[in-house]
């Protein structure tokens, strides 16, 4: 099983060095395709992956991606109020043939999923966004990998007993300063490269710790999701690591963190 898990970690990383070192209409296709990928995943923990609703939020994606790549910004709330009443629309004609929870899932489920990885996207396309994207990773997998090992040596308290039983507040401190060491550290190398930062590693420091304490919300949301629903993994496509959704659940938070804390620490 370890090796099945390293090995696709593996494969993991060598697409996101592929598909963020490249940028551009690769990395957005993609975004695009794990968007929709973890979409249904969600969809279909409440079985509404392949009924209206499902596809509702699938063409209100497609439409978000759109305006962001022709630079629409203005009309995406347009475009997200025009959701919200479609899908109420779908609540009230068809009642009760869907339940409250299943038209809330398919609202949420596009701003859970598709709008907070799409600041992967956006924090490539920014300036300097070719180095400061992966702080992204620093903080997401990162802090993850240092919250793991803390929390082996020294967990003692537990984080949130009910819903990840084996993460600890020790492990979590740890992943936070593992995060931001990783941040000064990656600044150190590549801050000469950051030309709208006046202090690098403050801020890439600054912003990994910031992103990685959202990250353990990220990561502990997904579970309490499956929790209520008695789901163990949300797929089977990333042998070893279960879903789209189960590897990315907190890269879903660290990519907006990320892209916000740099935007005001610059």
């Amino acid at each position: 099983m370890f090796a099945i898990r390293l090995i696709s970690g593996i494969i993991l990383l060598l697409i996101a060095l592929l598909t963020v070192g490249s940028g551009g209409s690769l990395l957005f296709v993609t975004t695009i395709t794990i968007s929709i990928i973890g979409l249904f995943e969600l969809y279909r923990v409440l079985k509404i992956q392949a009924n209206l609703l499902g596809y509702l939020g699938y063409f209100t994606v497609l439409a978000y991606y759109g305006l962001l790549w022709f630079q629409k910004e203005n009309f995406m709330l347009f475009l997200f109020i025009g959701f919200l009443m479609v899908l109420m629309s779908v609540y009230v004609f068809t009642f009760p043939k869907y339940q409250l929870e299943e038209v809330s899932v398919s609202f949420l489920g596009v701003f859970y999923v598709a709008v907070m990885l799409s600041y992967l996207y956006q924090a490539r396309a920014m300036v300097d966004g070719k180095y400061l994207v992966w702080l992204v990773f620093l903080s997401s997998w990162g802090s993850d990998t240092c919250a793991y090992c803390v929390g082996t040596l020294l967990g003692k308290h537990k984080l949130a007993p009910v819903l990840s039983p084996k993460k600890s507040i020790e492990g979590a401190i740890g992943g936070v300063l593992g995060a931001a060491l990783l941040g000064f550290i990656y600044a150190t190398l590549f801050g000469s490269y950051i030309t709208e930062m006046r202090n690098p590693q403050l801020a890439c420091s600054l912003s990994c710790a910031i992103a990685a304490i959202i990250s353990q919300v990220g990561d502990l949301a997904a579970s309490a999701i499956k929790r209520n629903h008695q789901v163990k993994d949300y797929g089977k496509l990333i042998p070893g690591h279960g879903g789209i959704l189960d590897r990315f659940d907190s890269m879903l938070f660290t990519a907006p963190a990320i892209y916000l804390a740099v935007t005001f620490l610059r």
